[in-house]
C-alpha cells in the first residue's frame, strides 16, 4: 500500500517534500504532480526501482525515459548542447517542454536511448515539483503518467489512488491537473525537430 501525501500546490508543506525525498531516496517509486499532467519517477541511478516505473508503465527499458531537472545547471551536467540550444532553453523553461540531447557520462546507459545515445531532460513549472528537485539535490528520472491503453497523461489523483496505490510506493496528491503531455523537441542532432505536439507552444522551434 502506498503513501498518500495532500501537498499544498503552491505552498508545499516542507515537512512532506522532506519525507516523499526520504521514500525516493530508499529506492521508492513516486507518481507527483507537474505542470502538464502526473508523471511517476525515482531515482536515477537506482535500477530495481525504475523496473518497477516500466511495470506501472507497461514499458521496457527502450523507453525514451526524462530527467526531471531544477534548473537548466542541471540540465547543462546530463546534456550536450550547444549556444544555439541553450538560447532556446533558457526562453522555454520551466514549462511543459521535453528536450531530446546527447547525454554526458553523467546519465546512466542503462536510461540512454541505446541506439542514439539520448535523454530527455526538462525543468516542470510546479511549484511541488520544484521542491521535490530541490530537496533531492538531483534529477529525477520519470516518464509521464500515461497508463497502458490511454492516450493522456494521468490528472486526478483520487483515480490514481484507485488504480495504482498498490503499485507504487508514494502519490502525491497536488490536485487536477491537466491532461496533456509535454512538447518534445529533438534537439540533439542538426535543426530541431518537433517529436510530439502538447501542452507546450511549439511554434517558437519552428
Amino acid at each position: 500500500m502506498s503513501q498518500y501525501f495532500y501537498v499544498h500546490p503552491d505552498n508545499p508543506q516542507q515537512r512532506l517534500i522532506n519525507q516523499s525525498i526520504e521514500i525516493v531516496r530508499q529506492g521508492g517509486v513516486v507518481i507527483y504532480p507537474t505542470d502538464s499532467g502526473y508523471a511517476i519517477g525515482c531515482q536515477l541511478d537506482n535500477k530495481t526501482a525504475l523496473e518497477k516505473v516500466c511495470r506501472v508503465r507497461s514499458i521496457d527499458k527502450a523507453h525514451n525515459f526524462t530527467l526531471m531537472c531544477s534548473d537548466l545547471s542541471q540540465i547543462s551536467q546530463y546534456a550536450k548542447y550547444d549556444n544555439q540550444c541553450f538560447r532556446a532553453l533558457k526562453h522555454a523553461t520551466p514549462g511543459p517542454y521535453t528536450f531530446i540531447f546527447k547525454a554526458t557520462r553523467d546519465v546512466p546507459k542503462r536510461v540512454q536511448n541505446a541506439k542514439r545515445k539520448t535523454i530527455g531532460l526538462r525543468v516542470p513549472d510546479n511549484a511541488i515539483a520544484h521542491a521535490l528537485l530541490a530537496q533531492l539535490g538531483e534529477p529525477i528520472l520519470s516518464t509521464s503518467l500515461i497508463l497502458p491503453n490511454e492516450v493522456v497523461t494521468e490528472s486526478d489523483p483520487e483515480l490514481i489512488r484507485e488504480k495504482l496505490e498498490k503499485h507504487v510506493d508514494l502519490i502525491i496528491d497536488g490536485g487536477h491537473l491537466g491532461e496533456q503531455p509535454t512538447t518534445v523537441v529533438d534537439m540533439s542532432d542538426g535543426p530541431f525537430v518537433i517529436i510530439r505536439e502538447g501542452a507546450g507552444d511549439a511554434s517558437m522551434f519552428i
